[in-house]
């Protein structure tokens, strides 16, 4: 018997009926303790917005985990779908609790960074320093190369890449959630497909909560993400791309190329950040300091609306991660 598709779809709604239901007790929360974007350079909206999102998104990702656990321990699903989330669990639970105290932990720093606006130096050591503690209980990067050390590296390396590059690209009303929908819809389809269950329900548990989240943001926005938002994201998609095993020589005619399927699925984030840090190094500013040279905003240049630049990218993701099915 395959695994039971309501599974999923219990993660995807109760993510997505949380996140909506909390995102408007959140915006008030953000409105009277002053955690809000004001107006200002580069920015289009004319009035102070709650930078809600990121919380409603962990709230509802957090209490749909916290039911799911106690519906695997309860026994209230199919047997067999109890006994494979049991075993997935059981085999995987320190990297899930690493998963999920690295988003916590993400989550804070973007908020601590909303509240005062830390210095880079500081924002990347926060960075790194959550990506070290996720590697170290084993959601690493593997490939084919035996070395723990270039194991951690490599891992280090991807979640930051990750993690700023949807940072980067929350610069439009559903930018950055909508890629973050696409990119987990991508990995939910390739993880149930290979019977990676608990990992194939992560993704649709992220899923749900963006869906939760995006209609708040998209096309007119009562609520950002903020950094504390697009951080969260930024580090669920990257372990999200690392969690299941695109390729095994185990599975009935592997191909290696496979391995090249997180970089297909989160491909436009991470191209506009090789794009960005490109143009700003070689104009010699530093690659921090925001500015208009986002895919985005080139589409806006280049006679597209603020809506149509963000629905093309959208599409460019969606095509980027078709590619995948090849593998």
């Amino acid at each position: 018997m395959n695994f039971p598709f309501n599974a999923y779809l219990l993660a995807f709604l109760g993510a997505g009926l949380v996140t909506s239901a909390s995102l408007p007790l959140w915006r008030a929360w953000c409105e009277r303790h002053g955690l809000v974007d004001d107006p200002g350079h580069r920015k289009i909206h004319h009035q102070p917005v709650p930078l809600a999102g990121g919380l409603a998104v962990f709230t509802g990702m957090a209490v749909v985990v916290l039911g799911g656990l106690a519906v695997v321990k309860l026994q209230l699903l199919n047997p067999e779908a109890v006994e494979k989330l049991s075993y997935g669990l059981g085999r995987r639970a320190p990297e899930l609790a690493a998963i999920l105290l690295g988003a916590l932990a993400m989550l804070i720093l973007g908020w601590w960074d909303d509240r005062q606006e830390l210095k880079p130096a500081a924002k990347f050591l926060g960075q790194i320093l959550i990506a070290l503690a996720v590697a170290g209980a084993g959601v690493r990067v593997t490939l084919f190369v035996p070395s723990v050390v270039f194991s951690y590296v490599v891992t280090v390396l991807w979640i930051v890449s990750v993690t700023n590059a949807l940072n980067f690209n929350d610069n439009m009303n559903g930018l950055c959630g909508g890629l973050g929908v696409v990119a987990a819809g991508w990995v939910a389809w390739h993880a149930g497909r290979e019977g990676q269950y608990l990992v194939a329900s992560l993704a649709w548990l992220i899923l749900g909560a963006l869906m939760g989240f995006l209609p708040f943001n998209f096309p007119r926005a009562s609520v950002f993400l903020g950094d504390a938002g697009s951080h969260l994201i930024g580090f669920l998609l990257a372990v999200l791309a690392i969690l299941p095993h695109f390729y095994s020589p185990k599975q009935e005619d592997p191909s290696r190329w496979a391995v090249l399927s997180p970089l297909l699925i989160l491909a436009v984030p991470l191209a506009d950040l090789a794009s960005v840090v490109w143009i700003r190094t070689r104009l010699r500013r530093p690659f921090w300091l925001g500015d208009t040279n986002h895919f985005s905003h080139r589409l806006v240049r280049a006679g597209c609306s603020r809506l149509q630049a963000v629905l093309i990218l959208w599409a460019a993701a969606v095509l980027a991660g078709a590619v995948t099915l090849v593998f």
